[in-house]
């Protein structure tokens, strides 16, 4: 399967107006966002998992990184609340799932080879970044020199520009904004190629983003 695999171009997906796909696994269902491969994948997608629903325990050789929208995800390593980040390196594994029902947003098999660290922010955690204009907060959760991952909560009714010299993600996790040709809203999903820039008209309910910046696909990716 390819979906969204020119990282040349924008792509915006609206994954709230999707319908779910059924996972091989029983009550875990997926919107799919990115994606190169079937089963095994290079993928990006907003997964749900129903109430007392689980994975069997398998390995992410191409590591895996998470963010809680709702609900609490669960493994062997702990409960994650929804707000959780969690980045888990090439060469580890689990058995996720979900007592209440959870659904998060998961990035499968995009991990530099050389990245080895396991990285858990719980909800309010992070280094707090100097706000500028339009944002009202902006928490660090992830920098490596490669690529940095931010959660924003953005003024509404503001003007946001961001320059993007290496390439952009974004999820919309509540609120909504305009990039002057498409309506993002909650679930929404965009990724910028460098030289795009990020031009965001907030709402008047304001907007909170899950944003990544860096490139979109390292030439030291883990391969298949």
């Amino acid at each position: 399967m390819l979906l969204n695999d020119d990282l040349s171009v924008p792509a915006v997906v609206h994954a709230a107006r999707l319908d779910w796909v059924a996972s091989p696994t029983r009550g875990v269902d997926r919107r799919m966002l990115f994606r190169i491969g079937e089963e095994k994948a290079r993928a990006t997608s907003i997964v749900r998992y129903a109430p007392e629903s689980r994975f069997p325990h398998h390995d992410h050789p191409g590591g895996e990184e998470f963010f809680v929208l709702e609900g609490t995800f669960q493994d062997e390593t702990g409960d994650f609340p929804a707000g959780s980040y969690v980045r888990n390196p090439p060469g580890t594994g689990h058995a996720p799932g979900s007592r209440e029902g959870c659904t998060i947003f998961v990035k499968l098999w995009q991990f530099r080879r050389d990245d080895r660290l396991r990285i858990v922010r719980r909800p309010g955690e992070g280094e707090k970044a100097d706000p500028s204009p339009g944002i009202l907060a902006s928490t660090i959760l992830f920098d490596n020199g490669h690529e940095q991952v931010r959660l924003e909560e953005w003024e509404p009714g503001a003007r946001i520009r961001r320059d993007n010299r290496e390439g952009l993600e974004l999820l919309v996790l509540s609120g909504a904004f305009s990039d002057g040709e498409n309506a993002l809203e909650a679930q929404s999903w965009l990724r910028l190629p460098a030289g795009y820039p990020l031009e965001a008209a907030v709402g008047p309910d304001g907007a909170k983003a899950w944003l990544k910046s860096g490139s979109l696909l390292s030439d030291n990716v883990v391969l298949f």
